[in-house]
């Protein structure tokens, strides 16, 4: 669905629109959605979960990871 599926959107004020942005997100979060998690997602954590159980002194601190990021910039 797109929003000019519903062209009553359009004519909503910015605050009317907030509203129904959150009605619709409340929606979602009360309801019993299940979304699949591709298999390679699941690999992959298997993979960092295995890495970890490993070696699990070889992992860095908050303030190591943030440094290693601003080098790269």
């Amino acid at each position: 669905m797109r929003l000019s599926d519903i062209p009553e959107i359009a004519k909503l004020s910015a605050p009317e629109k907030i509203m129904l942005v959150e009605d619709l997100w409340d929606s979602i979060v009360s309801g019993e959605y299940v979304v699949p998690i591709p298999q390679s997602h699941l690999e992959e954590l298997e993979r960092r979960l295995n890495t970890f159980a490993s070696d699990p002194e070889n992992i860095l601190s908050l303030e190591e990871l943030q440094s290693k990021i601003e080098r790269r910039k």
